[in-house]
């Protein structure tokens, strides 16, 4: 079997600063929980912590910044480049994750809500995150960082043809 194609559509390149932001506010609770924990252990004489770290207490939130900031920064601009999907035919083909790929192939027969919601970020941006819920074990699937308008249209299509192919098998 070959690989698989990509899916055709990429999500909105807005969703590239609600994942900086995400990532930000990430990074900040990482810094300042290393903040917290160096000054509570700064010239502590407590056996467990190493003497090095008790004596030089700074290098924790500096180990912290050096290691997580790219990871932080990078994430989102890769995330925006596996994050994909389409409405192909009467299937939905979406594609996201980096270390762990994962592909989704949603039958529209097989969709029983289409559900579009926004986080503070979202809302901020103008983005949504379209949720199609199914009738299978898997739950459901998400698709996120989409244009606000191109998750209601996207939505209301997917809705008007899962009832249309309900109707069909009736």
């Amino acid at each position: 079997m070959g690989a698989l194609r990509d899916p055709a559509n990429r999500v909105s390149p807005k969703a590239i600063r609600m994942w900086l932001l995400e990532s930000l506010v990430a990074f900040v609770f990482f810094l300042g929980g290393s903040l917290l924990v160096s000054r509570w252990i700064d010239g502590t004489s407590w056996s467990w912590v190493p003497r090095w770290l008790a004596e030089d207490a700074w290098l924790l939130p500096a180990a912290v910044m050096v290691v997580t900031l790219p990871f932080l920064v990078a994430e989102p601009f890769v995330r925006y480049f596996v994050h994909r999907w389409e409405l192909s035919g009467d299937v939905v083909y979406a594609r996201s994750g980096f270390l762990t790929r994962e592909w989704v192939f949603v039958p529209v027969s097989r969709i029983q809500t289409v559900d579009k919601g926004q986080g503070w970020f979202e809302r901020l941006l103008g983005l949504a995150t379209l949720e199609i819920r199914t009738a299978s074990h898997a739950g459901s699937s998400t698709i996120k960082g989409l244009d606000y308008r191109v998750a209601a249209e996207l939505a209301e299509r997917l809705a008007r043809r899962a009832e249309e192919l309900r109707d069909d098998a009736t």
